[in-house]
């Protein structure tokens, strides 16, 4: 057996998919530090069933999973497999290759897989067990194990030993076995405690099971006595309703008759009543007439008295008008007069002020050209200085450049000689490295392409894949819920067809006709089956019907007949037949009203659905009961109803005319109305399940077609991708060192040539800046004499003109004076002028709306002196109409005093027959109530027989006792019945069985203690017949690692001597291991006096020899040589290959001893940041070239 491949996907570092392939021989992986080549370590490890995440150097399990880089999106899953050849079927499994493999998600959720098969961690364990394979074997040894090993304490060094001697498995059928020893102690304990609880209650039992067999014997005779008290009552009842029917019937034709003369009276009362209430409107009419004239003519009187005093007002008014006039005219004048004064003064100031602002702007024009001189002179003094101060700092600067400058153009045609001659150089090797360059991207890009397309094409595979398994599983799942589902279903409808098929819960009598209904023509079925009811009114309409819902609906009388002959022949009991020839419809419902009343749903047969034939059964059985939903309003109608209705509630309580109310907890075992519908709901639910169940298995095949194709194109694109990435890596290095020369060779021919192109121009800038400076310095001496002559002049000019623009000055302050005293005196006049012109306008304005209101006056008085004389005509023919309204009213007062008389006597008539009717309706109602006490006490007689003990009517005849005639002695021997059952106290009925049921329980545990002792004896043999064979295994096996631990340890040392020893005074299957060594030279010393060299070549000459006695299939070492030196590594190597001829060897490792021994190396690197990458080279190949 030996690893033939590895593939790694997702797991830490390794992003991409990659597949090892393994041979005999030595296989090494190398790579820099970092790369992720002990990640392939972890791989294996893991894959094999490490749970520590710490073992895998992480935190949490899913910390395997790649979490993805800077360009990179972290991925879903890890996966891990490996391969192994089992031809010589070393493994106990009947494959020649088996695939192991592990798969983590980011969710938490793992699987294990054997050859594609979902598995458990506990079958990866046992198939390794006693090979050296697995995460505690010695197949796979990193520094880890090496530190284990090397550590102080003997203790840990022990899992080691055991694996190579073969004892591990039965380790664990020991520890199992304790394990299992412990449990059955648990049991042992457990079972006694019970069976100590159940020798306390058999006792106890005992006496309540004979408590409960006397009251069960009590309890029947009651049943007895009930039963006939019930039958004596029932006939009583059926003989008071018979008599209280025909009284029934006579009132209501009397009833009738009075009702007939009752409607002719009022016909007659009506007439009468209409014609006196047309005279009282005519009556109303005409006193509201004569009212209305009454207060029309008051109306008009106050109307002339009005315009009588408005025309006196108005001659009063016109002499008070005419002296306001006058005064107002007056006043005008006045105001003309002032006006023509302000007018003559106005022209004399504004004369004043145009002569005065002549001169003020004489004197301004003046005084400004002096200021303007002044102020010119300063400014071209002030800016004439500033500009010879500026200019002497320029000539200071230009003199200054021109040295610096000198001293530069020397030093710069030294730099521009020697730069010239590296530019030549440079340029000869920039193109030779830019052929090269593009020749490698040309390749480079050619195999990027084929392995992006390829790449491309697995990840899309992969997704689907991934899809698919998604969609599988989703089928799978949901298949098997459907088929557990339909399984219920289906077994749920068997069950419910039995139990109607044979009508349980139905009385012996109706189950015996129901099996002839094939037989005898005209079994229509039992109520119950024949109706159907909404869930929500199953409760009410059961408790209406009772005893009824078992009745049977036949034909006509003549099959009732047959049936009953049948039960009596074959003495099957008793039975109620309801023939449809027989049965009747009630009349209907005498209180509608009572349906409208609060909280009432209806009449129960109303909520039934039905054949239309049994129209006439529903509403006997259910056409007096009504159907409320709660109690509170259910108690509310019947108290309106003085207790006369039968009414129902949704929750089961029946209200019983005369106020009888049953209720509390409803016991409904039989269900016997809600089978059918059930029935009907559970076939439409398995028709859409079955249905689902199709169209989820064809998913299911259409996934696993999809798969099988997927898979076969996927391992082509893989074989593919692995070829095309190892070109793509090799052709990449090449592309990356040309392009890295290239670009530092550009990068130092750009520098020389900027530097080039800098040293001519700043050549150039220093020639124009000297020719600049001499031309800038010649011009500058020009211009401080032209500033030194312009300061000069223009201070001569200011000493001349200083007393000339005081003496103006003063002049132009005295002229403003004068002018804002003349413009206050205009302004004054201004407004004075204005406002006597206002004055004029309104004067005139008052005056004509005194001449308008005079007018307006007269025309008023001779149009009210109109008004007046109209309204004395209208006053006097409302005289006239008032007194024919007044004739007109004391007629119709006559006619109405008539027939209020004849009112008089059809009134007596009406009450004489109101009072008729009411005795009549006294009489019926106390007959219906009669009827419904009587009904509601044959109801309640029902229902007690049904609740108590189950019996209907025609059932409860079949335990007649003619003896028990005597209904008052029969009451009496009920009720000392009774008294003594009650001072029997509280009677567990149940007592004889649990009695039974707990003696039974006793004797099957003492049975189960017996045997689990037996069984703890057992395993107590087992685990001493364990220990007994590993220590002689092990005493036999540590002596050949002792003898093979010490040639090996000669043979890497070179000599010496190497000991291994068993702690003393501890068990010999748990003691710790001692590692004594004396390497050549020197002296027998403990493991931690040796150097760190010589630790870790003990340790390795430790592993070898285990390998030598029993050599694992593959050996996985991680980085074990890493501290020794090159002589020690090579003496490694050696030993190494000798150890290939039974052992397959992967080592990871950056030492150049151990790679030169290897037959293959793979290389590791990470060509994408925190990607690791595949770089495969076949050492054998090379040197059988060579």
């Amino acid at each position: 057996m030996y690893l033939k491949s590895m593939e790694l996907h997702g797991f830490k570092s390794f992003a991409n998919k990659i597949v090892l392939d393994f041979h005999n021989g030595i296989t090494g992986i190398v790579g820099p530090n970092g790369s992720g080549k002990s990640n392939v370590a972890d791989a294996v490890r893991w894959v094999l069933g490490e749970q520590s995440a710490r073992s895998l150097r992480g935190a949490a399990m899913t910390d395997v999973i790649f979490s993805g880089t800077e360009n990179r999106k972290p991925l879903s899953y890890a996966y891990v497999s490996i391969t192994l050849d089992n031809s010589d079927h070393v493994l106990p499994v009947e494959y020649n290759e088996v695939t192991i493999a592990r798969r983590v998600y980011r969710s938490g959720e793992s699987e294990y897989l054997m050859n594609g098969v979902q598995c458990r961690l506990k079958d990866v364990n046992e198939l390794f067990y006693d090979t050296g394979i697995g995460k505690e074997g010695y197949s796979i040894i990193g520094q880890g194990q090496i530190e284990r090993i090397l550590s102080g304490k003997p203790e840990e060094r022990r899992e080691l030993f055991d694996e190579a001697v073969g004892i591990v498995k039965y380790k664990k059928r020991k520890a199992a076995a304790i394990k299992k020893l412990h449990e059955e102690e648990d049991d042992l304990e457990r079972i006694r405690d019970i069976l100590g609880e159940l020798e306390r209650q058999v006792g106890p039992l005992e006496k309540q099971a004979e408590t409960a067999r006397e009251f069960l014997k009590k309890r029947d005779a009651l049943k007895r006595l009930d039963v006939n008290m019930y039958l004596l009552d029932m006939s009583r009842l059926e003989e008071e309703n018979t008599e209280n029917e025909k009284k029934y019937r006579i009132a209501k034709d009397q009833l009738t008759a009075v009702y007939a003369q009752n409607e002719t009276i009022k016909k007659q009362f009506a007439a009468l009543e209409e014609k006196i209430k047309q005279a009282d409107g005519v009556i109303e009419q005409l006193r509201n007439e004569m009212s209305e004239t009454d207060l029309k003519k008051e109306k008009l009187e106050g109307q002339i008295r009005l315009l009588e005093e408005q025309i006196r007002f108005a001659d009063e008014s016109e002499h008070s008008l005419a002296q306001r006039k006058q005064s107002l005219e007056d006043v005008k004048a006045e105001h003309e007069k002032q006006k023509l004064d302000y007018e003559k003064k106005k022209q004399e100031v504004e004369g004043q002020l145009r002569a005065i602002r002549e001169q003020l702007v004489e004197a301004k024009k003046s005084y400004g050209q002096v200021e303007e001189t002044i102020a010119g002179a300063n400014a071209t003094i002030e800016k004439d200085n500033r500009l010879l101060h500026q200019l002497l700092n320029e000539k200071a600067d230009l003199k200054s450049g021109q040295q610096r400058n000198k001293t530069l153009r020397e030093q710069t045609t030294i730099r521009r000689s020697q730069l010239t001659q590296r530019i030549l150089s440079r340029k000869t090797r920039e193109e030779e490295l830019a052929r090269i360059f593009e020749t490698a991207h040309e390749q480079y890009l050619e195999i990027t392409e084929k392995v992006k397309t390829l790449k491309a094409s697995l990840e899309e595979m992969q997704q689907k894949d991934f899809e698919w398994r998604s969609k599988r599983q989703e089928a799978k799942d949901q298949l098997s819920g459907i088929r557990e589902e339909l399984t219920k279903k289906r077994a749920r409808l068997d069950s419910l067809r039995n139990i109607a098929e044979r009508y349980e819960g139905y009385g012996h009598a109706i189950r015996k006709v129901m099996e002839q209904k094939d037989e005898i023509h005209g079994i229509h079925g039992v109520v119950a089956d024949l109706i159907h009811v909404e869930k929500r009114y199953e409760v009410a309409i059961e408790t209406a019907l009772g005893g009824n819902i078992q009745n049977i609906v036949t034909e006509d009388e003549a099959c009732a007949k047959e049936l009953i002959r049948f039960l009596k022949k074959g003495r099957h009991g008793r039975a109620t037949f309801l023939p449809l020839t027989a049965v009747k419809k009630r009349e209907e419902f005498p209180h509608p009203k009572a349906l409208k009343e609060p909280g009432i749903i209806g009449l129960a047969d109303e909520l039934v659905s039905h054949d239309k034939i049994y129209d006439g059964i529903l509403s006997s059985l259910l056409g007096r009961v009504i159907v409320a939903d709660t109690i509170d309003h259910a108690l509310a109608l019947a108290k309106n109803y003085h207790y006369t209705l039968h009414i129902v509630t949704l929750e089961g309580e029946y209200l019983r005319p005369g106020g009888g109310l049953t209720g509390g907890s409803f016991k409904n075992n039989s269900n016997l109305l809600g089978r059918g519908r059930e029935l009907d709901v559970l076939k439409e639910e398995i028709a859409q399940l079955e249905e689902q169940q199709e169209e989820c298995k064809k998913r299911l095949d259409e996934v696993e077609t999809a798969r099988t194709l997927l898979a076969e194109d996927k391992k082509e694109v893989e074989h593919s991708l692995s070829e095309a990435r190892l070109e793509e890596n090799t052709a990449g290095l090449t592309l990356r060192r040309s392009k890295e020369q290239v670009e530092e060779s550009k990068k130092a021919f750009g520098s020389l040539e900027e530097e080039s192109h800098n040293i001519e121009t700043q050549l150039r800038e220093i020639d124009e800046g000297e020719k600049k400076a001499a031309e800038d310095l010649s011009q500058l001496d020009e211009k401080e004499k032209q500033l030194n002559q312009e300061i000069a002049d223009n201070q001569r000019i200011l000493a001349e003109i200083s007393d000339v623009v005081n003496q103006n000055r003063e002049n132009v302050s005295k002229i403003q004076v004068q002018e804002a005293s003349i413009e206050a005196s205009v302004k004054n006049v201004e407004e004075n002028l204005e406002r006597i012109v206002l004055e004029i306008a309104k004067d005139q304005e008052n005056i004509a709306s005194l001449d308008q209101e005079n007018l307006d006056n007269q025309k008023g008085s001779d149009e009210k002196k109109a008004q007046i004389q109209e309204i004395k005509k209208t006053i006097e023919a409302a005289g006239k109409n008032h007194d024919e309204l007044k004739t007109s009213y004391q007629k119709a007062l006559e006619q109405k005093e008539e027939w209020n008389t004849s009112h008089k006597g059809f009134f007596d008539q009406k009450e004489k027959i109101a009072a008729d009717i009411t005795g009549l309706e006294k009489e019926i109602y106390r007959l219906e109530s009669l009827r419904e006490k009587n009904e509601s006490s044959s109801m309640g007689l029902n229902s007690y027989m049904w609740e108590q003990y189950e019996l209907t009517l025609h059932a409860a005849k079949e335990l007649r006792d003619e003896s028990l005639s005597d209904a008052s002695a029969l009451r009496k021997e009920i009720k000392e019945l009774k008294n003594s059952i009650r001072m029997m106290g509280d009677v567990n009925v149940h007592a004889v069985e649990e009695y039974a049921e707990v003696s039974q329980r006793y004797t099957f545990l003492k049975t189960q203690h017996d045997d689990l002792m037996d069984t703890k004896e057992k395993l107590i043999t087992v685990i001493e017949e364990l220990d007994t064979g590993m220590r002689e295994q092990f005493t036999a096996g540590f002596a050949d690692i002792q003898r093979e631990f010490d040639a090996v340890f000669k043979q890497l040392f070179g000599g010496g001597h190497g000991k291994l020893e068993l702690m003393e005074g501890e068990d010999l299957l748990e003691s710790g291991i001692r590692i004594i060594a004396q390497p050549p030279g020197k002296r027998l010393q403990n493991m931690m006096q040796l150097s760190g060299g010589e630790k870790s070549l003990t340790a390795i000459a430790l592993l070898f020899a285990i390998q030598n006695l029993k050599p694992s299939p593959f050996c996985l070492l991680d980085e074990i040589e890493a501290a020794l030196d090159d002589s020690n590594v090579d003496r490694f190597a050696g030993y190494l290959h000798k150890l290939t001829k039974n052992t397959q060897f992967i080592v990871i490792t950056h030492r150049r001893g151990t790679m030169n021994s290897a037959d293959r190396l793979y290389g590791i690197t990470m060509q994408e940041k925190g990607i690791s990458t595949l770089v495969s080279v076949n050492l054998i190949e090379d040197k059988l070239d060579a």
